[in-house]
Parts: structure tokens; C-alpha cells; sequence
């Protein structure tokens, strides 16, 4: 099965790959195992400045980068420039931190001398989406890269193009080839890769079931893993919010990235007293999102990344509506070429319901009417997901309180679910386990090693 680019905003194939075979796969993992020792003996110095000058890559070229993200899965222009340049901070970040985030600790024991070393595994695998085609790589490629790893990347098979050209940025950066490789090869061909002794672990961004799949594949061969599953973020609105901004946010939270986004807030769960009010902000600034060609600068709201993306999405849809959900904002599959699908809001969405338990992975948001405060965290926790949370309130300790009660692996108050890099990003529950990003993302990828000096 081919590789292929096929723009979302017109629906035309664009170029097309060939899955490599095994010599070519043989070629880069040999070439990943031949620069792993060197690496791993370089310096934080060194590899510090190769980071910087991939940031300085990005910049220079950023027009480049974000005109692929949005030619091969439709991010609009805006937003692709912005996680471009999200990238270039995270390069920047672990190559001013990671030396501090991987000191040898000082332990007191029985030992002259005994702490604990933080120390490079091997060659690490990627699996990765397309929704963000370069942040993702870049948010493990960063942390992993800097304390002395290599990487190879399979990359979701409709931005091939995105997965060359970050190759591509890591060798003009001046990394020594082998360090970073993208591998064009199919879903089919991962498991026989993971099992390769070259590999020391997996790091996967996608599906839950893609996560079943490559958390199986390895651990047969115990293989350490991080999963970030994706989920279906709770966004409460409690009875003393700022209803103007909640919705404001909301809109972005919600429709950034077409919706197609795993911290994207998916269930808008509302109290009594302020559901009405809010809904009628909500749907007014919905209604206001132009949608349009990505490429265009004043577009808000592209395509779907993919024609069977919309189809599985719209038939959540219609299946919710059956069940007796309504839709009080009528979107759906945009006529014409392409993979557009207009914003659309369900209301009186019950348990037992598609759009009750499942993940909407594209415009259209869900509501859900809780009886007040207490039953809006059992609303938000009644879920098979934990990623990410938000809260919103005038109160914020109370926020706070709430925060802390909703079963996530973040919980933001008045303010917009994001991952940052000093901060951990992942989830539980089926969300996945493991963290990226800050001191703790940096150290899943290493052997925490006891050193005792007698």
C-alpha cells in the first residue's frame, strides 16, 4: 500500500511513496546503531548547539515547513506557522535544561560514594499522528535526542512529506546521520521493527487501539513505552464563570486544528443556572468561524485530514442523533471538493449514546447538562479518557478544588488546555501512561542507574 500525499482542501493525490523493503529498513537501522555510541559519548555542549541551529533551521524556513503541514493534512496557515515555531522553542528549552534535568543525584547509603546517573538507553522508535506533524516529533525528538538517544520515526502514512522534511531539518542542523531518521515504511511493517534488538523503546502518539497494538508488540519483547492515547476533555462551566470568556476560549479549545486535536476540548459540561446563557455565546461565536481554504490567511477552520476521518466522524454524529441527542448547531460534511465538515454542536447527549462515550475527533462539540457542581466532576470523570481538563470559574480556589478532583492528566482553571515544554504532558486511564515534556519527559527514555562507591 502506497504512502501518498492527498490534499485534504481539494481531495487530489499529490505524490506518492513506495513502503520501503527490508534492505532499505536494514540500511537505517544499521545506520542508527552505528551513531548511537558516538552520541551518547558527546556532549550536552554539543548537543545543545545542534538543537539551537535546528531552531534557527525552522525559523529560517518556517514558511516551507508550515506550507507541508498544511498541504497534506490542512492546518491553516496560522496555526501551522505557530507549531512550527512551537518546535524551534522546545529545540531551545531542552537545549538549555536537559544538562540540569539529567544531573547525577547524591544519595546517602552505606556507600563512600553512591548516586544515581541518568544515562542514555539506545535507539528509540516513534510512532506518531498527523494532526500535529511536526510538534509531536519534535516534543519527543527534543528530550530524547538531548539526553543522548537516538530516534527513528515512522510517521502516520498521509504526511510523508512532513516526515522527510524533519529528517531533513535534523541534518542541516548538523547531527551526524543515523542520529535521526524518518523511515517510510507501513503500519504493517512496525511490529517486525520494534522487535528488532536495535530498538530500545517505543514512544507512540495516536489511537487507542494503536496503543493496544504497539504496547503488546512491545512487550513481548520488553520494550519500555509511552503512550499518548488521545481523549475527550472535559470542559466545565460552573455557575460564576466569566461566560463570555469561558466561551471565547471555548471556541478555540474546541475547533482548533478543525477539532482534530487530543487535548481538545470535547464534552462542554454545563450547571444550571448558566447552560442557556452560555450556549448562546457558544453558538453565536461557532457560527461566526470562517471556513475556508487553509492556505488562505483569514481561514479559521479547515478540512478534515482525511475523507474517511469525516465519514467515521459524521456517522458518530447521526448515530447520537438516533439515539435521541440534538443537534442545536446543524454542520456536517461541507458540499463540494475536499474534506470539510462544519462546526456543529449536540445537545442532550445521554449515557449510552456514541457521543456520550466515544472520541469526536473533529468539529463538533458535545454538551452535557450536569445538576450542579458535584455532578459535573462525575460527568467529567465518566469517561474512559484522562488527558486533559479545564475549569472555569471566578472562584479559583474552588477551581482549584475541582481541578484536582477530575481524573486527567492535567487540569487547567480559566485557561486553554495546552502542553508546554516545562510542563509533563499525558494521560490515564485510556488516554495512556507515561509523560512528555519537562524534567519528567526527559527521563522516561533513560536507565535510572544506582552507582555505589565503596
Amino acid at each position: 500500500m502506497a504512502i501518498e500525499t492527498i490534499n485534504p482542501t481539494t481531495g487530489e493525490r499529490l505524490k506518492s511513496f513506495d513502503p520501503w523493503n527490508e534492505q532499505q529498513i536494514e540500511t537505517a537501522l544499521a545506520a542508527a546503531a552505528a551513531a548511537t555510541h558516538a552520541w551518547q559519548a558527546s556532549s550536552f555542549a554539543e548537543r545543545a548547539q545542534l538543537f539551537k541551529n535546528a531552531a534557527a533551521e525552522l525559523r529560517r524556513d518556517i514558511g516551507r515547513y508550515a506550507g507541508l503541514i498544511t498541504l497534506e493534512m490542512g492546518k491553516v496557515t496560522k496555526e501551522a506557522r505557530a507549531e512550527i515555531e512551537k518546535c524551534a522553542q522546545a529545540c531551545e528549552f531542552y537545549a538549555a535544561h536537559a544538562q540540569n534535568f539529567l544531573r547525577a543525584e547524591n544519595i546517602a547509603s552505606d556507600a563512600g560514594l553512591s548516586y544515581v546517573a541518568y544515562l542514555p538507553l539506545g535507539t528509540v522508535l516513534a510512532v506518531m499522528p498527523w494532526n500535529f506533524p511536526f510538534w509531536q516529533v519534535f516534543r519527543f525528538a527534543a528530550p530524547s535526542l538531548m539526553a543522548g538517544n537516538t530516534a527513528v520515526l515512522k510517521h502516520a502514512s498521509n504526511v510523508p512529506q512532513c516526515a522527510l522534511a524533519i529528517e531533513e531539518i535534523f541534518l542541516k542542523a548538523g547531527f551526524p546521520r543515523g542520529v535521526f531518521g524518518t523511515l517510510m515504511i507501513s503500519a504493517a511493517q512496525t511490529e517486525k521493527i520494534i522487535a528488532d534488538s536495535r530498538i530500545h523503546a517505543v514512544t507512540l502518539t495516536g489511537s487507542e487501539s494503536a496503543g493496544r497494538k504497539i504496547a503488546a508488540a512491545a512487550g513481548a519483547h520488553l520494550k519500555k513505552t509511552v503512550l499518548e492515547l488521545g481523549g475527550s476533555d472535559a470542559f466545565i462551566v460552573l455557575a460564576d464563570a466569566d461566560l463570555e470568556l469561558a466561551a471565547n476560549i471555548g471556541v478555540t479549545a474546541r475547533f482548533l486544528n478543525a477539532g482534530q486535536s487530543c487535548i481538545a476540548a470535547k464534552r462542554f459540561i454545563l450547571t444550571p443556572s448558566i447552560a442557556e446563557a452560555f450556549l448562546e455565546i457558544f453558538k453565536r461565536k461557532t457560527r461566526a468561524l470562517k471556513m475556508g481554504n487553509p492556505a488562505h490567511a483569514d481561514t479559521e477552520l479547515g478540512p478534515l485530514a482525511r475523507a474517511d476521518l469525516r465519514e467515521q466522524l459524521h456517522k458518530q454524529v447521526t448515530d447520537s442523533v438516533a439515539a435521541g441527542a440534538k443537534l442545536i448547531l446543524d454542520g456536517g460534511p461541507h458540499a463540494g471538493p475536499g474534506f470539510f465538515y462544519a462546526p456543529s454542536i449536540i445537545d442532550n447527549v445521554q449515557p449510552g449514546m456514541r457521543a456520550y462515550a466515544e472520541e469526536l475527533f473533529g468539529p463538533v462539540a458535545i454538551i452535557l447538562r450536569a445538576k450542579d457542581e458535584a455532578d459535573a466532576i462525575r460527568l467529567a470523570n465518566d469517561n474512559r479518557y484522562g488527558l486533559g481538563a479545564s475549569v472555569w470559574t471566578r472562584d479559583v480556589e474552588n477551581g482549584e478544588r475541582v481541578a484536582r478532583r477530575i481524573q486527567s492528566g492535567s487540569s487547567f482553571v480559566n485557561g486553554l488546555v495546552k502542553s508546554d515544554p516545562r510542563l509533563p504532558f499525558g494521560g490515564i486511564k485510556a488516554s495512556g501512561y507515561g509523560r512528555e515534556l519537562s524534567t519528567h519527559g526527559i527521563r522516561e527514555f533513560v536507565n535510572t542507574k544506582t552507582i555505589w562507591i565503596k
